[in-house]
């Protein structure tokens, strides 16, 4: 299989859904959203996996999915927790560029809404910061590019995801 797809990781609200779709379009690459074949397979919403499974179950089955993914110019959204997990990082690794969506703390506390509602796999007693503390060291860990999005909007984010992985 060809290394030929874009994966986007980051934060919860960094836009790789948004910025997904768009780029696919953009540069004429298919479109798979991970936390939606996530939802397909289970049959349930993703707060409700996290509910019935714990967050580790969760993780196991997110990290599963996307380590099954089979991808040809393709660009790939995962969910913001995928980092978890490491063989599925490889897997990924494998099928395409990595590219971290990096927001700063202010901008995902100002963007994000309920963590729960939203389906945020999160540590018992973690704030916001800790979690964006410790998930930025892994995203940082795993990405080939990263692309700095604060105070873009959802076309000059696009473009400057598009520009980054040109070169």
């Amino acid at each position: 299989m060809k290394k030929d797809n874009i994966i986007l990781i980051g934060m919860p609200s960094c836009g790789k859904t948004t910025i997904g779709t768009e780029l696919s379009k953009k540069i004429g690459y298919g479109y798979i959203d991970s936390d939606s074949v996530i939802v397909a397979r289970e049959g349930m919403r993703l707060p409700q996996i996290i509910e019935a499974k714990g967050r580790e179950g969760f993780l196991d089955v997110e990290a599963k999915v996307n380590a099954e993914l089979c991808a040809n110019r393709c660009v790939i959204a995962t969910g913001g927790s995928v980092i978890y997990r490491d063989y599925a990082m490889q897997k990924l690794r494998e099928l395409g560029t990595l590219v971290y969506l990096e927001l700063t703390y202010e901008t995902v506390e100002e963007r994000l809404g309920d963590l729960k509602q939203r389906g945020v796999a999160i540590k018992e007693g973690f704030t916001l910061r800790d979690l964006y503390e410790e998930r930025k060291v892994l995203y940082e860990k795993y990405a080939d590019i990263s692309v700095k999005l604060d105070g873009k909007t959802i076309a000059e984010s696009v473009e400057a995801v598009a520009k980054a992985i040109e070169k």
